[in-house]
C-alpha cells in the first residue's frame, strides 16, 4: 500500500528546492537503515533520499532516489510522515518505511557503507541534518509510536 499516489503533488514554486529521506525499519530484527556517505574529509551516516525534482511528485521523487542509491524499489510500500522541515527555499520531508526483513542495499557511488542499528544507537558522525532530526522529540515519538 502507498502512502502516496501518481497524483500526489508538491511545492511547485520555482524557488522551493525539496528533498526527502526515509527512515527504513526492519520489523523482524527491530533496527534501522543508514547509510554512509561518500566524503572524504568528512564522511557522514544519514538515511536513504535526496532531492526531488521539480516534474515529479513527491513520491516519485523518493522512489527514484532509493533505486539511484540502493537499487531498492518501494513502489508496494507505505511511507509514513514524520517531519517536514522548511528553511527559507528549502523544504525536506523527513518518512518512515517498515519492511519485514533487513535487505542489503545496492549502493550507487554517493554511498561507501551501510548499517542496520537500534534505535537511538546512531552510527557516528551522523549527517547534521539528520543529526538534529532525531534530536527533536516530537520525531522520537512519531518513531516510537510506529515501532
Amino acid at each position: 500500500m502507498k502512502a502516496f499516489t501518481e497524483k500526489a503533488t508538491i511545492v511547485s514554486s520555482s524557488n522551493m528546492n525539496q528533498a526527502a529521506g526515509v527512515f527504513f525499519y526492519s520489523k523482524s530484527t527491530q533496527r534501522y537503515l543508514y547509510l554512509l556517505r561518500t566524503d572524504i574529509k568528512n564522511p557522514t551516516w544519514s538515511i536513504p533520499g535526496g532531492g526531488i525534482d521539480q516534474d515529479e511528485t513527491l513520491f516519485e521523487g523518493i522512489a527514484r532516489e532509493c533505486d539511484e542509491e540502493m537499487a531498492f524499489d518501494i513502489s508496494e510500500l507505505k511511507l509514513i510522515p514524520i517531519q517536514k522541515f522548511v528553511n527559507n527555499n528549502f523544504v525536506y520531508h523527513t518518512f518512515f518505511c517498515e519492511v519485514e526483513e533487513e535487505f542489503i542495499p545496492t549502493l550507487n557511488d554517493e554511498h561507501v557503507g551501510y548499517a542496520w542499528v537500534t534505535e537511538r544507537q546512531y552510527p557516528k558522525p551522523l549527517h547534521p541534518g539528520l543529526f538534529s532530526t532525531v534530536n527533536i522529540d516530537i520525531v522520537l515519538e512519531k518513531l516510537n509510536s510506529l515501532t
